[in-house]
Formats: structure tokens, sequence, C-alpha cells
């Protein structure tokens, strides 16, 4: 085969991808987390280790777009034992010359133990940014994933990635 046309093709391709909207997730950016306060835990009453929890938490951005951003959200969630539902959430998120506002849409997590203790939350969703200006201006309306990962006592990391289409975005948290 002619290289020039397997050249073509592939740019066509390309091109066709791009013109769909088909495109793969791309990361927006990780953040380096911490519980701002304490943990509000409300016990439901109906049988034990069954709660809903509140929590705020101020970010930092180290990678991607938000590297240098400072993003401040909440959640709720309700927990049965070990396992958490997130019923709601979202956030603001500030950097030099932008602003965006977040809002969880769904989500679920999982304690984890270290030596027999709780050690932090693992968690994964999805969300929206329902806004979004500046130098963020391009994110506004597109959904997201979301995912926190403990990293110390009332730490975690939490990796923005857009989906890339309109719909839903969010905040997440653990």
């Amino acid at each position: 085969m002619n290289k020039h046309f397997v050249v073509t093709v592939v740019c066509s391709s390309l091109g066709l991808i791009g013109a769909t909207g088909f495109a793969l997730a791309e990361t927006v950016g990780r953040l380096e987390c911490g519980v701002v306060g304490a943990v509000s835990s409300d016990p439901i009453g109906d049988k034990d280790g069954h709660l809903l929890r509140s929590v705020q938490y101020s970010c930092l951005g180290a990678d991607g777009l938000l590297k240098g951003a400072l993003y401040s959200g909440s959640s709720t969630s309700q927990w049965d034992g070990p396992q958490g539902t997130y019923l709601s959430g979202g956030g603001i998120i500030r950097v030099a010359g932008g602003l965006a506002v977040t809002q969880l849409t769904e989500g679920t997590g999982s304690t984890i133990m270290k030596d027999g203790k709780p050690a932090g939350i693992e968690a994964s969703g999805k969300g929206l940014i329902k806004f979004a200006s500046g130098t963020l201006a391009a994110l506004s309306g597109k959904a997201d994933r979301w995912e926190a990962k403990p990293a110390g006592f009332g730490r975690f990391t939490l990796e923005i990635t857009a989906d890339g289409e309109p719909g839903t975005v969010g905040a997440r948290q653990q």
C-alpha cells in the first residue's frame, strides 16, 4: 500500500472521529484534598451502621488543567456499614482567570481498612460542570467522572476526568 494512502486514511479517520464528537475521556485534573472541620455522621435509626455523612473539603490542584486551582466542596452520602451512596454534592473551582461550579450526580464509596482499622474511603462517580467561565469555559456543561482515594488521615486525592459530552458533571468527595 502506498504510504500517502495510509496517511490519508489515518488522518481522515481522526478527522471523522473529531467531527462526530467521539472523543476519549480526558483528564481535567488531579487535586489534593483535605476535610475541613468535623465530618457530620447522623444515624438513620433503623439499624446499626446506617447513617448520613456530610463532609466539607478543600482542594489544591496538583496536575492538569486544574493545576494551582482551589476547589471548595461538600458532599452528603448514605452509608450502610462500609458501603456508601452519594446523594448530593458539589463545589466551586477557582483558578487564575476562571471559575467553575460542579454538581455531583451519582457516586458510590467503600471504607478501606488497614491493620483492622478504617484508613479512609475510596469513592467514584459522575458529575456535571454546571457552569464554567474564563480559562475553564470549555468545561461548561460537560459531564465528568471522578475518583477519590485516601491519602492519609482526613486527606484524599481527587481525579476528575471529562467525558466530553454534555449532560452531567460534578463535584466529588469522600
